[in-house]
């Protein structure tokens, strides 16, 4: 047959809340558990003409919140008495307990990048826009991303590769270049780290190894101060994401049907859901407009650095980058004197995969931690 690269032939997942023709799609929710929609996502399509391989449908956190679904709650394969976290669950402890290769997630507010961490595996969330969403589940439709996770920064550069475009279904998605080099030479790359962050750390903090391994190669790692939030109201988030939630699963919230879900408390989907309706317009547009400034402020910053460094979950950065669009890479870092794995995040800028994904590659050359596997299942 014709060789289409270098997928073909690999197996991988596929987080279920992407539809695939005659299978079903279920979202992880009760509510959904046997709908069947009669289209093929983009990141479908784009994996099978790349040769790959649909092993299985993960499972998530239903309608893309934690570990918890409609049947069961999925573990991480390092400690089996702790969830996977979320809600790209299944993809990422897939991935960890080497069922696949790699699988794809997606990100609204975390979820890539938290189970990466918690799985120790390596997790893509790109630019807001570079891959169309078309056949997958509707959460928030100006911060939900698609991603690959896999086991290094170089695999998730290729399945990236494949991944990236638009298919004029999703109007927030745009075709871009993608120019990763794998034998770049990352001396080049204008690499800085988050001292506002980092200086909120213990000196025996693993993150600062990680500077070190950079300096190891003759790297000058820049001190800087990212552009935290604290200049705008601190939840504007959570408007932002309450009001288009409660829009996109209106008629569920209307039916009744959101009492079938799994959780029930005050911080589940169904109270959410319902708040969401009592968010103000007024409120819902400024929110937007302080994203908008916010952007500017980060994107001015980010201008003068290819990757900034910072810990993967200090501060306010894993709001922001979702706020603005700006891809992080997550890998790992370490392991805890319980062998759970740690993670560090390499943020970079609009558009600029490439150079992310080279720094994260030339510190994985440099360190085993993607290499190992959690000892339940190295058989």
């Amino acid at each position: 047959g014709l060789y289409r690269g270098p997928l073909h032939g690999i197996p991988y997942g596929l987080k279920d809340l992407f539809a695939v023709k005659g299978y079903k799609t279920t979202w992880g929710a009760m509510p959904y558990k046997d709908q069947v929609i009669d289209e093929n996502a983009f990141v479908y399509t784009q994996l099978k003409k790349a040769g790959a391989v649909l092993c299985a449908k993960l499972t998530l956190g239903a309608l893309a919140m934690g570990e918890r679904w409609y049947g069961g709650f999925t573990r991480n394969p390092w400690n089996l008495e702790q969830g996977s976290s979320g809600s790209s669950a299944g993809s990422a402890a897939a991935v960890a307990a080497g069922l696949l290769p790699f699988a794809i997630g997606t990100e609204t507010l975390g979820s890539i990048v938290s189970p990466s961490t918690r799985n120790g595996v390596t997790g893509l969330r790109p630019t807001f826009g570079t891959i169309s969403r078309s056949g997958g589940m509707v959460l928030c439709w100006s911060l939900d991303k698609a991603g690959p996770i896999s086991r290094s920064a170089e695999d998730n550069a290729i399945i990236y590769y494949y991944l990236k475009g638009t298919d004029g279904k999703d109007h927030g998605a745009v075709d871009h270049a993608f120019n990763f080099n794998p034998k770049r030479d990352v001396k080049k790359l204008r690499i800085a780290y988050a001292e506002n962050y980092f200086s909120r750390l213990p000196k025996e903090a693993m993150e600062w190894g990680v500077l070190e391994t950079f300096k190891s190669m003759g790297i000058n790692v820049k001190p800087v101060t990212f552009p935290d939030s604290a200049a705008y109201p601190a939840n504007f988030i959570s408007v932002i994401l309450g009001a288009e939630a409660a829009a996109a699963f209106d008629e569920l919230t209307r039916s009744g049907r959101d009492s079938l879900l799994v959780r029930q408390d005050r911080f589940a989907w169904p109270t959410t859901f319902r708040a969401g309706r009592y968010i103000p317009a007024v409120e819902y547009i400024n929110a937007n407009r302080y994203r908008s400034r916010l952007s500017e402020k980060v994107q001015d910053f980010m201008k003068d650095y290819d990757v900034v460094i910072v810990p993967t979950f200090a501060g306010r950065q894993l709001a922001i980058t979702n706020l603005t669009g700006n891809p992080a890479v997550c890998l790992p870092m370490g392991f805890t004197d319980k062998g759970l794995p740690q993670s560090i995040t390499f943020i970079g800028r609009l558009y600029d995969e490439a150079s992310i994904l080279e720094a994260a590659k030339a510190y994985q050359e440099k360190t085993p931690h993607d290499n190992k596997h959690p000892e339940k299942f190295n058989r």
